[in-house]
């Protein structure tokens, strides 16, 4: 295939309109969102989707951002917050023909056309230029982060001459270079190396500069120009490590087995993700779009090669949050890597593992033992939410979810117990997850409160619903500290009997002795978590049930938060919950919820709801398919779906929100398949919403490779072990064994 061939196969995008996301629109006002939504990420670089070739007519800037995974830097000396770097934009592209430039603006009635190939992780762009009728120009744009070489970027422009001619420029603005974080001395080096051909012939640049390489040449109708462009990218988290070799390296290789095998590999790389995690829904067209949306951007933010970064917030697509990791990741996202991509599950646990230090210091800091992980986290550990913000009314807003938002060590032990149950990592367990929960347990232990009424109390603390500050007992930290704890307590006593030699050494090496362990029983024992067993209802936190009790059905329609509706004071009175709290912890631990509590707190709390995070309506969607609440399941799944795709928001510039993506994975896998671990194996108790027809997707579990495919109209599921030793598959609790190479088929009844 000749070059010309080759890339004008490559500009085109995936045959099958289901894997695309087409934006032919020039909204200024949804401009940013869409950079966001379409975004291409492996994990080590992100780059959102501004267009390449600079437009005119814009009112909202574009972001043309590239993100290096683990580029921090404080903005100023002994600040408090760590942020995320931009790196250098190496996309842009300026065209002048006839002394004019090539410009789109809002206003044009010239077509422009952007797609996100989800299939092939790649973002192409398609625009018609006209200059009366002396010239018109048609250019196409393809541009990707290697998901085969995560230090690898590439761009491909075909430039097509339909009339006219003229005298053209082409310049690209950025060749390269060597940077330096201001405070946090990290570097980064960018290595480019391009190519520009007309007609099949390589035409040499006519004016090389520090950041720009220009082509000139005279055109003629039916021409047409081919320009590629590779980067490579490294970073360096010392000033005694020098970025710019490693760079150049990826970038030599990549040049030396040329653009058309760099964009075959990453679409072999693709491929393989999307045979392991793809999730398949057959009768729901909007619900198969916004899995494949979820999984599109999953599968992109994460980085097993590196297991000194986490994912934040917006993942690689944004810079809201700055970059920073919370809960989300390992409540929201690794359940989709652990039982899917373990190798990526385990470099984000092992991020954990080595900011566990910085977890010990801020529990020593505000007077507790053992680890308290940062709310808000970036390259070391240490504590980076900040102390203030602006509220709507710009008043300054304390922040206190640094110091009392403590759940967050119960919900790192949490990833790390549900990666154990997943995939038996033996060597993880010894080499830090063991230290992990230990270590959280210890905390807990420290910071549970033995009072006259013989319970331990856990006082001062901020829940999952974060419109209540400072209260008691929350029952969604308490549960989940005692949780934690046992949890704890049982891997010490698999490590006395499997491995005694690691459990010298690491008991040694933390001061864990049998008294210790004793105290953490008592505590498990004892701690206080609101539940009455004669309503079946755990109450959020102490005092909840005195607040006022306002009717949220009073106020739909709104378009703001309701702490903004009713103001702080009155909603911090009140029973109205920003997310999902009670319901998180029945999603989380459905087995803490006896008999129908776990029903009757989902009751209770959906409707005092008010969903004022993105992270919430997905927890009420995967309760509500398990409790068999199935249409309400699809309304709060579709609702998640929106927050990203829905072309009405234009909320999300800063950023795809990439736990609400990770919890509609669990909602389709946890909830309409119902899908759970046990000791013993895997557990489907499908409840499908009204025209799901079937559900397929993979499964890692413990070195085997299963395929799951549950057909709604047959009753039936079937499950294939693609590799591993027999295992056995629970369906709607009746167990049954499954061999390699064989398809087990299991009937089920009931509703569903």
């Amino acid at each position: 295939m000749t070059s010309l061939a080759a890339a004008a196969d490559a500009l085109e995008a995936t045959n099958d309109r289901a894997w695309l996301l087409v934006d032919q629109s020039c909204d200024p006002l949804r401009e940013s969102s869409r950079e966001s939504r379409f975004a291409v990420s492996n994990g080590f670089l992100g780059v959102r989707a501004a267009r390449p070739i600079n437009h005119v007519g814009r009112s909202v800037p574009a972001l043309p951002r590239t993100y290096v995974a683990g580029l921090f830097d404080t903005p100023e000396p002994d600040g408090p917050l760590s942020e995320l770097v931009p790196a250098a934009d190496w996309l842009q592209l300026g065209i002048t023909a006839g002394g004019l430039p090539l410009t789109h603006g809002c206003d044009d009635t010239s077509p422009h056309r952007m797609v996100l190939d989800m299939r092939r992780g790649a973002v192409l762009g398609e625009c018609t230029f006209e200059q009366g009728p002396e010239l018109c120009v048609r250019v196409q744009t393809l541009h990707l982060v290697s998901l085969a070489t995560p230090a690898i970027g590439l761009q491909l422009v075909r430039m097509s001459v339909e009339r006219g001619g003229a005298d053209v420029t082409f310049e690209a603005s950025f060749e390269g270079g060597l940077w330096r974080t201001k405070e946090s001395g990290k570097r980064w080096a960018m290595a480019v190396a391009s190519t520009l051909e007309i007609d099949g012939e390589e035409l040499a640049p006519s004016g090389v500069a520090e950041l720009r390489r220009s082509w000139r040449w005279t055109s003629h109708a039916g021409q047409v120009v081919s320009f590629s462009r590779v980067v490579g990218v490294s970073r360096s988290d010392t000033l005694e490590l020098d970025p710019s070799a490693a760079a150049h390296g990826a970038l030599g290789t990549a040049r030396g087995v040329g653009w058309r095998r760099v964009l075959e590999e990453h679409e072999e790389g693709w491929a393989r993700r999307w045979q392991a995690g793809c999730v398949t829904v057959d009768g729901d067209d909007a619900a198969q779009r916004a899995l494949r949306f979820a999984l599109y951007h999953l599968s992109g933010a994460a980085n097993p090669r590196d297991d000194r970064v986490s994912i934040g917030a917006r993942a690689l697509t944004g810079e809201d949050y700055h970059g920073h990791v919370f809960w989300d990741t390992e409540i929201y996202l690794l359940p989709y890597y652990t039982l899917t991509w373990p190798d990526a599950a385990r470099a984000l646990l092992m991020y954990r593992f080595h900011t566990l230090d910085g977890a010990r210091a801020k529990a020593v800091r505000l007077g507790w033992r053992g680890a308290l992980y940062a709310w808000e986290s970036a390259d070391c550990g240490d504590e980076t939410a900040p102390a203030q913000v602006l509220g709507p009314d710009r008043q300054v807003i304390n922040v206190l979810s640094g110091t009392q938002e403590q759940h967050i060590s119960a919900d790192v032990a949490y990833a790390v117990w549900q990666y154990w149950e997943a995939t038996r990592d033996e060597a993880f367990l010894l080499e830090a997850g063991a230290e992990i929960l230990f270590e959280t347990s210890r905390f807990w232990a420290s910071r549970a409160v033995l009072e006259a009424d013989g319970r331990r109390h856990i006082r001062g603390v901020i829940g999952p619903d974060e419109y209540h500050e400072g209260i008691d007992d929350n029952a969604f930290t308490n549960v989940m500290a005692r949780w934690n704890i046992r949890r704890a307590l049982e891997v010490a006593e698999l490590l006395r009997e499997r491995w005694p030699a690691r459990w010298a050494s690491l008991s040694g090496l933390l001061g864990l002795g049998d008294d210790e362990l004793g105290s953490w029983r008592s505590v498990a024992e004892t701690i206080a978590t609101g539940f009455d067993p004669g309503t079946g209802l755990y109450a959020q936190f102490e005092g909840y049930f005195e607040l006022e009790d306002i009717d949220l059905s009073s106020y739909d329609g709104r378009s703001v938060a309701m702490d903004v509706v009713l103001g702080r004071e009155r909603t911090q009175h009140s029973q109205v919950v920003k997310q999902a709290d009670v319901v998180a912890l029945l999603a989380l631990l459905p087995a803490e919820f006896p008999g129908d509590s776990g029903a009757a707190n989902f009751r209770y709390y959906e409707p005092r709801c008010s969903h004022g995070s993105s992270l919430s309506r997905c927890m009420h969607a995967l309760v509500a398919a398990r409790l068999g609440e199935s249409s309400m399941a699809l309304r709060y799944f579709r609702e998640t779906a929106a927050i990203d795709l829905d072309d009405q928001h234009a909320a999300i510039a800063g950023g795809v929100h990439i736990a609400a993506q990770g919890g509609i994975w669990m909602t389709a896998v946890f909830g309409f398949a119902g899908m759970s671990l046990r000791n013993e194996g895997l557990a489907f108790d499908p409840q499908f919403p009204d025209g799901w027809r079937t559900v397929s997707f993979g499964v890692a579990w413990r070195g085997r490779r299963v395929t799951i495919r549950i057909d709604q109209d047959g009753k039936l599921v079937e499950a294939t072990l693609e590799d591993g030793e027999p295992m056995t598959i629970f369906v709607r609790g009746v167990g049954r064994d499954l061999r390699r190479g064989e398809v087990l088929r299991a009937g089920f009844e009931g509703p569903g």
